[in-house]
């Protein structure tokens, strides 16, 4: 919800500033509105499908994504948005993407191996606790450390490669009172939905943001330089919004408190 309103906000500013940057379309009346709401049919039972089963406890939400995946495959085949043909090279992709994550999952284990041999992240938890930074600064080093990656690696590199040292270091971290934290379970919830957050912003960061670049290929007619001036304001609203969720944990707290207390 605050990263919608964040982006609502950027859009609105950027609109007021620039109105040719999103222009008035044509003004539809209840009865096209009605329609086009109709055509949305399959996607609001794939999000039942999907979600509702995850809450039902049908499914977890990796057999969930599965669930969806197919049912959406199901929906083509069955209106003629995806040919017969075209299933040998979607499967092709797909096992090509899956055999990337698991060579990095592979990669990640062998690393994770070598951190508990090592005693690396004990070592630089126990150096940072002795140094006397404050616990805010730290995380603040770790941030922008996930803005620097997300430039040249994917999220889940990032998170399979990073989580092992740094979890440690923020689990021995002396957090100020106001900040409100019960126990060592909220601060690590806490710092999960934080980690998550910036590990997606780091992907549209210039100059070599990942996703940015994947954008551009879908409007090869427009220049990178103009992709990376349309993602500034998104990028700046991420922003605000990761020092919101680190100065003010109970946000990110507030439905596991809800649920679990």
């Amino acid at each position: 919800m605050l990263a919608a309103l964040g982006y609502i906000i950027a859009i609105g500013i950027v609109v007021r500033r620039d109105p040719e940057a999103g222009p008035a379309g044509p003004r539809h009346y209840v009865k096209a509105r009605l329609i086009a709401f109709a055509k949305t049919w399959p996607i609001v039972i794939v999000f039942i499908l999907v979600i509702g089963g995850i809450y039902a406890g049908w499914y977890t939400p990796t057999e969930a994504a599965a669930v969806g995946a197919f049912a959406t495959g199901f929906h083509a085949l069955v209106f003629g948005e995806m040919k017969w043909s075209q299933i040998g090279s979607a499967v092709l992709e797909t096992a090509t993407a899956t055999a990337m994550i698991f060579l990095i999952i592979l990669g990640a284990d062998m690393f994770n191996a070598f951190l508990a041999l090592s005693r690396l992240p004990a070592e630089a938890a126990s150096i940072i606790g002795d140094s006397g930074l404050p616990a805010l600064m730290v995380i603040l080093v770790m941030l922008v450390l996930y803005l620097a990656l997300g430039c040249v690696m994917d999220s889940l590199s990032m998170i399979l490669l990073t989580i092992p040292i740094f979890f440690p270091i923020v689990s021995a971290l002396d957090f100020p009172a106001w900040m409100g934290f019960a126990d060592a379970t909220e601060i690590a919830i806490w710092f999960g939905i934080i980690a998550l957050i910036v590990v997606e912003v780091g992907l549209i960061t210039p100059p070599v943001g990942m996703n940015v670049f994947v954008i551009n290929q879908l409007s090869r007619t427009v220049p990178m330089i103009e992709t990376f001036r349309g993602v500034l304001p998104f990028l700046m609203s991420d922003i605000i919004r990761v020092i919101i969720l680190v100065l003010l944990p109970a946000i990110t707290l507030f439905v596991p408190r809800l649920l679990f207390d």
